[in-house]
C-alpha cells in the first residue's frame, strides 16, 4: 500500500484521506494515471538524483532489496519509481500496490499484512502516484502485519533522513532537546547529527515546538511522558506507531508484538530509540531510557549502522540494540 496501506493512509484502505499540513507541499497527482506510469515519468521534469529505495517485510527484519541508485527517468512518483525498478503487482485501476517481486499482501497465519511505505522515514499522507519524489529522498517500502494499528506515523530506519532532505522536498529545522544540555547523551546525539552534515540547535526541554520543526528529545522517559507528541508511546502502537511502551513512572521498556502483546520487559539500564507524529507536527523522535544508564545506551545507538531499516530500536542494559519485538538483529 501507501502512506497507510498501498493505496494510501486511509480510515478505509480504498479510500484516501485528506492530508495533514506537513505534507501539503507534495504534488496532488490523479490516480488514474498510474497504469501509464510504468515506462516512464511523471513529465519533463528534472530526474530527482542521490534517491534510495528499499523494499524489506515484517517491521524491517527482513531486507529483500535495495537500490543505493535506483533507475530513474524524468520526474518521478513514488509509485512510477518502484514500477521501474521492481516488479509489482497492483489493483483497483494501478492506484493500490498489491505486490512487489511476488511478495504480496492479504493475509498471513490469519492476519492483514500489505504494502506501506514512508519518504524520509515519515508515512505519506497519499497514495504513492500522487507523491513525487525529490532530490536525496530515501524511499521504503514494508509489508507488514497492520493487525494492531495501519498507521506508523514515522520511523527511524531512514536515518540520517529526514534531518538531511526533509519532508516533502523541504529541509526542515532540526531542535536537539535535552534533560541535561551539557550532559554525554546530549553532546552524543549533537556529534552524530552534525557528523552527518546537519545543523541542529541545542536547547533544554521545552515540551512542544513549532509544527514543522524535527524535535529531537533527549531525556529519560519520565521528562518526556508529558510531551504533546512523543507522549503518545506511552499509550501503544495504535496511538504512536511505536511497538514498545514506557510503564508509568518510566522504571520499565515493554517491548510488544504487531498485536500490542508483550514479548519482553526491560528494566534498568534499558533504552529506545522511536519516532512517532501528530498530523500537524513533524517527527518528533526520542532518545530515552529507563534512567540515566538507560538514556546513555540509547544515545550511545544513536548512528546509521544501528537504525537502518528498524521501525524502532530498543536498547538492553548490555547496550544490545533489538527490534521493538524483541528480535535482535
Amino acid at each position: 500500500m501507501s502512506g497507510s496501506r498501498a493505496h494510501g493512509r486511509t480510515h478505509n484502505p480504498r479510500l484516501g484521506r485528506a492530508a495533514p499540513a506537513i505534507a501539503l507541499a507534495t504534488s496532488a497527482i490523479g490516480l488514474a494515471a498510474v497504469s501509464s506510469l510504468t515506462g516512464c515519468g511523471l513529465g519533463a521534469g528534472p530526474a530527482p538524483g542521490g534517491v534510495h529505495l528499499t523494499v524489506t517485510r515484517d517491521f524491517g527484519s527482513t531486507s529483500l532489496r535495495s537500490w543505493s541508485a535506483p533507475r530513474v527517468r524524468g520526474q518521478e512518483t513514488v509509485m512510477s519509481l518502484l514500477l521501474r525498478n521492481a516488479a509489482v503487482g497492483t489493483r483497483y485501476g494501478g492506484g493500490f500496490v498489491q505486490s512487489i517481486d511476488g511478495v504480496a499482501g492479504g493475509r498471513e497465519d490469519g492476519r492483514p499484512v500489505d504494502w506501506f511505505y514512508y519518504v524520509n522515514g515519515r508515512e505519506a499522507p497519499q497514495g504513492a502516484a500522487s507523491t513525487n519524489v525529490n532530490p536525496g529522498d530515501y524511499i521504503w517500502w514494508d509489508r507488514h502485519d497492520w493487525s494492531q494499528t495501519d498507521h506508523i506515523p514515522a520511523v527511524v530506519g531512514s536515518f540520517p533522513e529526514p534531518f538531511l532532505n526533509g519532508i516533502a522536498g523541504k529541509r526542515l529545522p532540526v531542535r536537539i532537546e535535552c534533560a541535561v544540555v551539557a550532559g554525554r547523551p546530549c553532546r552524543t546525539v549533537t556529534s552524530r547529527l552534525r557528523a552527518e552534515g546537519v545543523p541542529a540547535a541545542v536547547a533544554a526541554l521545552q515540551g512542544g515546538g513549532a509544527p514543522l520543526t524535527l524535535r529531537v528529545l533527549v531525556a529519560p522517559w519520565k521528562m518526556l511522558k508529558s510531551d504533546p507528541v512523543a507522549g503518545a508511546i506511552q499509550r501503544g502502537p495504535a496511538a504512536s506507531g511505536v511497538f514498545a511502551r514506557f510503564a508509568a513512572d518510566g522504571s520499565t521498556l515493554t517491548l510488544l508484538d504487531p498485536d500490542g502483546r508483550p514479548t519482553d520487559t526491560l528494566r534498568a539500564g534499558a533504552g529506545l530509540i522511536a519516532a512517532t507524529a501528530s498530523e500537524e507536527h513533524a517527527p518528533v523522535w526520542v532518545i530515552s531510557g529507563t534512567d540515566a544508564a538507560g538514556l546513555e545506551h540509547a544515545a550511545s545507538s544513536f548512528d546509521q549502522p544501528t537504525l537502518q531499516d528498524r521501525f524502532a530500536v530498543a536498547v538492553t542494559a548490555t547496550g544490545n540494540a533489538l527490534l521493538t519485538k524483541g528480535v535482535p538483529r
